[in-house]
């Protein structure tokens, strides 16, 4: 069973008006080899307490795919020239 099937299993058992434990019954003793965690019920219940009665999962936001990029690079040096910078002031006052 998908992502998608059993979100909408969880959502039945929201509007049938189950709790979470009661969902999680249902669904171990129907899907005994699928049914999702105690954490993923709650994460979905939650949802849909609040009024986001959508079962497809949001979208998130990922890493950026490219990290080592020129700009990035430019950054990281002038961060470090600060650094090395404030490292040669500190030196030249505690002689």
């Amino acid at each position: 069973m998908d992502k998608k099937e059993l979100c909408v299993l969880i959502k039945y058992c929201f509007l049938k008006g189950k709790n979470t434990v009661g969902a999680k019954t249902w669904l171990d003793a129907e899907f005994p080899d699928t049914a999702p965690g105690k954490s993923t019920i709650k994460y979905w219940y939650a949802k849909f307490r609040r009024g986001e009665m959508s079962t497809e999962d949001g979208e998130r936001s990922r890493r950026p795919k490219e990290v080592v990029t020129d700009e990035n690079i430019k950054k990281t040096n002038q961060k470090q020239r600060r650094v090395d910078d404030s490292e040669q002031s500190l030196n030249g006052q505690a002689q």
